[in-house]
C-alpha cells in the first residue's frame, strides 16, 4: 500500500508559459522534447508548459512509497512522467526567477515516477493551449477552488521511487 510521505505547497509566476521541477546537481537546459506535449523532460528535469493566461500557480508536490492511487477528480490534464533525480534534491525553476529549493524529502536518488495533474481556473479563463500546433480553449472542469484559492492554474505533483527490480522489468 501507498503512503505519503512528504508534503510541500507553493505559488510559483511561470515564465515564458513554463516552469519545471529539477534536481539540484543537474544544470538545466532547454530539454529536447517534443513542444505538443505537456510535459518536457530529460534526466534531472520535468517542466510544465502553462497557457500564457496563467500568472500564478498553486504547486503541491507529494512524495509517496510508490505508486500513489488516482485521483477520481476531474483535471484540465493529467501527464505521467519516468525521470532520473541524480541528487534527489529538488528545486521549482523558472526562466526569469531561477531556482527555488523546495524542502522535500524523497527516498533517494535514482529513477522516479511522476504524475502532474492540473486544473485552470474557471474564474479567470478562457485559458488557451501552450502546446504547439494548438490555440483551442482549454477544458476547465468544475472543483478543486479550494486548492485554486484564487489562483490561475492548481498543480498536484506526486512523486514516487520506481524500485531496481521496477527498472529492470
Amino acid at each position: 500500500m501507498s503512503r505519503l510521505l512528504d508534503v510541500f505547497e507553493t505559488v510559483i509566476s511561470p515564465s515564458y508559459r513554463i516552469f519545471g521541477l529539477v534536481d539540484e546537481i543537474v544544470d538545466t537546459y532547454s530539454p529536447n522534447a517534443d513542444r505538443a506535449n505537456w510535459l518536457l523532460s530529460a534526466p534531472g528535469m520535468v517542466y510544465l508548459q502553462v497557457p500564457p493566461q496563467v500568472i500564478r500557480a498553486s504547486v503541491r508536490l507529494e512524495s509517496w512509497s510508490t505508486v500513489p492511487p488516482v485521483s477520481d477528480a476531474q483535471w484540465s490534464g493529467v501527464e505521467d512522467v519516468e525521470v532520473q533525480l541524480p541528487g534527489g534534491d529538488l528545486a521549482l525553476e523558472t526562466i526569469d526567477g531561477g531556482r527555488k529549493k523546495i524542502p522535500l524529502v524523497l527516498p533517494s536518488p535514482g529513477l522516479y515516477g511522476m504524475r502532474w495533474q492540473w486544473i485552470f481556473n474557471r474564474e479567470g479563463g478562457p485559458f488557451t493551449s501552450p502546446l504547439t500546433g494548438r490555440r483551442e480553449p482549454l477544458l476547465m472542469p468544475p472543483g478543486h477552488e479550494d486548492e485554486l484559492n484564487g489562483k490561475d492554474q492548481y498543480c498536484l505533483v506526486q512523486i514516487w521511487r520506481i524500485m531496481a527490480s521496477d527498472e529492470a522489468g
